[in-house]
Formats: C-alpha cells, structure tokens, sequence
C-alpha cells in the first residue's frame, strides 16, 4: 500500500502557500486588518451594537480574501471542474484543511465562521446533488460566487443533537406547505436569504423518515428572529429563529419528501471529516509552538524542553496526531472510492477524536507557555474556545460515539439513507 500522497496535491500545497504569501499575508497587514487577527484585539470582529454579531468590515474583510481565492482558482477547489472547480477529493479537502490550520489563525484561515482560502461550501455541493433542476438555476451562479448564502435549520431548543424527534411540522394547504416550529443554533442565518428548514411532514417523532428539507425565504411572513445566542467564542451568528405559519409552495421541498434527514447526514459526513482535519491541524500548530517554545525558554538554567514533565506529555499528543493523521486519510480516501456514507463509522471516530485532541493540544501549549500561553498574547486560548464548540456541534462526541457503538453492535449499517442515491 503507497502512502505517500499524490504529487499533484503536494505541488498544489506549495501553489496555495505561495498565494498566501503573495497575496493574503499582504491584505492581512494592510489598513490595520491585523486587528481583526491580533488576539489581544479580538473584540474588533464583534458588532457590540448589533447584539454581537460578526463586525461588518471584518466580514468585508473575508469577502475581498475569498474574491481572490477565487480570481486565482482556489476557493472553488472542491467543486467540479464545470462550476469553476477542480474536482476536489474528501482526501484533498482533508490534506488542504490540516496543511492551512496547521499554519495558525489568519485571513488565509479561520474556523471561527469556516473562512478560508479553500472554500468548504457545502450548501453548494448539496444543491448540486439535491437540488431541482429549477433550484439550481436559481441558486448555483450565486452560491458558487458567494453572491448567496443558505444557512441550516435543524437543531431544535428541546432536542439539540436528536433531529429525529424535531417539533417543527410542515402541513400541506392545497398547493402549499405551511411550516410551524423554532430552531435554534442557526448559524449565518443574519447574511443568508433563505434556510434549509427541517421539518417533519409525515410519520412519528423518533422516525428517521418523514422529515422534510424546505428552502425558505427569510423574509416570508411568520420567519421570526427571536435572538442571537452569545457564546464562548465571540462573534455570535448563531440565532434562534420561530415559524409561525410560513407558507411556501412544493418548490421549496430541497431532496426527495419525507427524506430530508439523508440530506443533512451527507452534509455531516463531509463537513465531519474537514472539520476533524482542521482540528488536527489547530491541535499540531499548538504542538509545534509549544516545543519551539520549551527549547528557548530557560527558567531554572536549563530549557523547558529537557524537563520530562514537558517532554512526555507532548510526545503522547504529539503521538496522537501521527495516527490521527493516517487515520483521517484513510477514511477521507475511501469516502472518494467507495461512497460517502461508507465510512459514517470512522467519520464519527476521526470527529470525536480530533476536536478533543485539538482542546487538549490547545490546553497543554498554554501550560508550557505559562501566564504568557493563557494570556491573549498568544492565540491557544482563543484556539481552544473556538474547537471547543465542535465537540459539541453537529453532533456532541457523545453522539459521535454511541453512533460508533451502534455501528460496533449491529444496530446501525453504513450505507446511504433511503432516497439519497447516487452519493460517491
């Protein structure tokens, strides 16, 4: 078995650290764009006045970075060559995602809203495998281009991780469905225009089938934004939102009726394996800073680094990384081979994994740089409060685990839900 990676994507890693240098690093540094990456100033990406949402400028910011990822071929990587991509693979996607979250926080990219170089737009590659022939030519121009943006109504106040039991109903009326029902933790909804809302159209709460994803408006009478949750981690775009009554017509059914929950389990699987890429990536620049740091810094005498209370706790995360690294390639390689729901298990194990690897990276780089590491001087506190949420979203590592167990034990297969086709 070859494990070195493909020449093509190890030439390509060179070309996207090339244009970051050449292009992101400069537009970064100018008119004090740092401040929106200098830790000490954080704040500045926070709308204190518009309840906490992200800084418009900031948000400018990451537009005019992603126009140039795209005017020089990168942001639309992962995309087929006939959207402007370049038929990107799960494994290339996971490679690109731990090489740039492995270079730190900055324009080039940050997890806190999924910005980077190289695009992870999911709501796109959804569109292009579910969507009507009239949806895409509605939305693919606009979502490739980001000129639009959808956002994902699925987690619900009294039910969080479980979508099974989702209170939010749709009803027909004639040639309508009328959607009642509150969601929560609705990341973007304040820059997109509609939401891919889940809702249950037929069978009993705890059925996998029955629900329904509907694109709606969110200017439809009765979509309502009750608030904006502050979090850990600031800027907040994660709204709660109510439906009362909204009305909109069969167009809206995104995916097949009653078999919105594959969709939204192909969108897990994929943005699964990035975000446990990235997380590697945080957890290995924590870990690289960390063993620069304890080489050169002496109190007592001697360096940190000869001290075996520093050495042996870095060398089993250190450890860790190595094999989580082989193991998410792995699995992101026979997701492109053999499906995407061919490896749901091993999703789950490199998700859970790595987003608490990463926490633990974050936390020991913080105790080896002391009062500095925990200060705001240096960017593991802030690394640790933004992957901190992902072992809790989209799924808790709970959840990711007794879905793990359910695979061990017979209860669950791994094959693709019913009415989702055609996923490789």
């Amino acid at each position: 078995m070859d494990f070195e990676l493909p020449p093509d994507l190890v030439a390509y890693l060179e070309e996207l650290d090339e244009f970051i240098e050449r292009e992101i690093r400069p537009l970064e540094q100018e008119s004090d764009n740092i401040r929106f990456f200098d830790h000490r100033r954080e704040d500045a990406r926070t709308d204190w006045d518009r309840g906490g949402l992200p800084n418009e400028e900031w948000e400018a910011l990451l537009d005019e970075m992603r126009r140039r990822a795209d005017a020089a071929g990168h942001y639309r990587y992962a995309l087929p060559k006939e959207f402007g991509g370049r038929d990107g693979t799960n494994l290339g996607m996971a490679v690109i995602r731990e090489h740039l979250a492995r270079k730190g926080l900055g324009l080039h990219n940050d997890l806190q809203n999924e910005s980077s170089i190289v695009g992870n737009n999911v709501a796109l590659l959804l569109m292009i495998r579910y969507g009507t022939d009239e949806q895409q030519r509605r939305w693919l121009d606009d979502l490739s281009v980001g000129r639009r943006s959808l956002a994902f109504g699925i987690t619900e106040p009294a039910h969080g991780s479980d979508a099974t039991h989702m209170e939010t109903a749709a009803a027909p009326d004639g040639d309508a469905w009328v959607i009642n029902g509150e969601k929560t933790w609705n990341t973007g909804i304040h820059k997109a225009d509609h939401d891919l809302i889940l809702a249950r159209t037929s069978g009993e709460p705890g059925d996998g089938e029955g629900i329904t994803a509907f694109l709606v408006p969110k200017d439809s009478p009765g979509f309502e934004i009750v608030e904006y949750l502050w979090t850990f981690n600031m800027p907040t775009d994660h709204a709660h939102i109510r439906l009362t009554g909204v009305r909109v017509d069969g167009s809206a059914i995104f995916g097949s009726l009653g078999r919105g929950l594959g969709v939204v389990q192909h969108f897990f699987n994929e943005n699964r394996i990035r975000q446990a890429a990235s997380s590697l990536g945080a957890a290995e620049f924590c870990l690289d800073q960390a063993i620069g740091y304890a080489r050169v810094r002496a109190p007592f005498g001697k360096p940190l680094a000869t001290n075996q209370g520093i050495q042996f706790p870095i060398v089993e995360l250190v450890t860790q990384c190595e094999m989580l690294r082989a193991f998410i390639r792995q699995t992101a390689w026979r997701m492109d081979v053999h499906g995407t729901f061919s490896a749901s298990r091993e999703v789950s194990m490199c998700n859970f994994w790595s987003n608490r690897l990463c926490c633990e990276a974050a936390d020991r780089a913080m105790q080896v740089f002391g009062g500095l590491g925990y200060s705001r001087h240096q960017p593991f506190e802030h690394i640790y409060r933004h992957h901190r949420r992902y072992r809790i979203t989209e799924g808790t590592e709970e959840i990711q685990m007794r879905r793990v167990a359910g695979y061990l034990f017979g209860f669950m297969d791994q094959q693709a839900p019913k009415g989702v086709t055609g996923v490789t």
